[in-house]
C-alpha cells in the first residue's frame, strides 16, 4: 500500500523474484458530520488526532502544542489498546496543567469522526509506524492543515501539502505547528490539500488490483 511497505517486504521477505507492485489505498468518504447526544463537543478551537491509543501513535508528544495556547484543546479519538499509555498521557497532561483541555474520547462513530474532521483547527498525527496512514487522507478530503511525523510512510502519503515533525521536542513541535498554520493561511492551501487527497481513490485502487 506504499513504497515504504514495499521496501519492508523486500528487506524482510524472500519473494523469489516475484513481481511486487505498490497500489495505494483509497480513502474513506466521510459521512454526514454529526455528533450524538453523548458525544464530546469541544467548546474551544481544537486540534484532532485519530488512532488506537498505543505508544507507536506517539500522542503524548502533542501535549506541548497546548502550552501558551489557552484557547485550544486536543481531541484524540480511537480505541484504547494500551491502558498504561493512556494513563501516561493523562498524567503528563495533569503535570503540565492542561488536563482539562486534553480529551481522549475513545472509539467514535463514522458521523462523529466526520464531525471532528470537519470542525477541527488542524489534524495532527505524530505516529512513528504507519504502512499507509488512512486518517491522513481522510483529513485531506476536507482540506485540513496536516501535521505529521516524518517517519515511515507518512511523508510519502502527505507529500508537499503536509507539515512534518522532524523530532518530538516541545520547541520543535510548537515552532512547526505555528509556522505551518501561518503558511496554510498565507498560501491558501485548503484546495490543494483536497486535490492531493483525490489521488487516494478506491476506484483507482480497484482498477489497479484488477490489472
Amino acid at each position: 500500500v506504499s513504497e515504504f511497505t514495499k521496501k519492508d517486504v523486500l528487506f524482510y521477505c524472500d519473494i523469489n523474484n516475484k513481481p511486487i507492485q505498490v497500489i495505494y489505498n483509497g480513502t474513506n468518504t466521510l459521512t454526514k458530520p454529526q455528533l450524538l447526544q453523548k458525544s464530546y463537543r469541544p467548546d474551544k478551537r481544537f486540534i484532532f488526532s485519530l488512532g488506537t491509543v498505543t505508544p507507536k501513535k506517539n500522542f503524548h508528544t502533542l501535549l506541548p502544542l497546548l502550552q501558551d495556547q489557552p484557547n485550544m484543546e486536543l481531541v484524540i479519538a480511537g480505541r484504547i489498546d494500551d491502558v498504561g499509555y493512556y494513563q501516561h498521557i493523562l498524567d503528563t497532561a495533569i503535570n503540565m496543567g492542561i488536563s482539562k483541555r486534553v480529551k481522549l474520547v475513545g472509539p467514535v462513530s463514522e458521523s462523529e469522526k466526520s464531525w471532528y474532521f470537519n470542525h477541527c483547527y488542524a489534524f495532527v498525527f505524530p505516529s512513528v509506524s504507519e504502512g499507509f496512514g488512512l486518517p491522513v487522507t481522510e483529513a485531506m478530503s476536507v482540506g485540513k492543515p496536516l501535521f505529521l511525523s516524518d517517519r515511515t510512510a507518512l511523508p510519502e502519503i502527505g507529500g508537499d501539502v503536509a507539515f512534518y515533525f522532524e523530532n518530538f521536542t516541545a520547541s520543535h513541535m510548537q515552532e512547526t505547528f505555528i509556522t505551518g498554520m501561518k503558511q496554510y493561511v498565507r498560501f491558501k492551501m485548503h484546495d490543494n490539500i483536497i486535490q492531493k487527497g483525490k489521488e487516494f481513490n478506491w476506484d483507482i485502487a480497484a482498477g489497479e488490483y484488477w490489472k
